[in-house]
């Protein structure tokens, strides 16, 4: 398998991938929005990567972050997720603030996302609660659109 690639950036395309030359050797990889706006053709590259093997296809996708990868893996260890939703969800929502929202119940956050209506962000909800780790990182955990906010707000108004 291939954990990471250090090389230099020979092109991009609006499509989300970018050819990395590493060693006399272009591999296309497939990015995040944030991603393909930080790899610069010309400059020194480094991303860790994910090898998707199909019946038909080998596909590799790159990250800037050990987070983002492994936030990319547990998506599409979902069902339903592949990774072109994945690399969508991660272009939307950064691996913490998707925590967060999964932590909230903020199904309104994974809406935002193209192609995840209500029912699929439900089932995403479901399904990543018990695949994420959410740390306790002081950051209050209501918000708006939270269940915990909800809750909080129908309790002040019962007394």
């Amino acid at each position: 398998m291939i954990g990471s690639l250090r090389g230099t950036v020979l092109e991009r395309t609006a499509g989300g991938e970018v050819l990395i030359e590493v060693g006399g050797v272009g591999y296309r990889v497939g990015v995040t929005g944030g991603t393909l706006v930080l790899l610069e053709p010309g400059n020194a590259a480094f991303v860790f990567t994910h090898l998707h093997v199909r019946e038909d296809a080998m596909v590799l996708y790159g990250f800037v972050t050990r987070d983002e990868r492994d936030m990319f893996e547990s998506l599409i260890g979902t069902s339903g997720v592949g990774p072109k939703l994945a690399l969508a969800v991660l272009s939307v929502h950064t691996p913490a603030a998707l925590r967060r929202a999964v932590h909230e119940g903020d199904v309104d956050a994974l809406t935002l996302v193209s192609g995840v209506g209500k029912r699929t962000a439900q089932r995403l909800m479901i399904e990543l609660q018990g695949q994420l780790d959410v740390p306790d990182d002081g950051l209050p955990v209501a918000g708006v659109g939270s269940a915990r906010a909800e809750v909080r707000a129908a309790l002040e108004e019962l007394g």
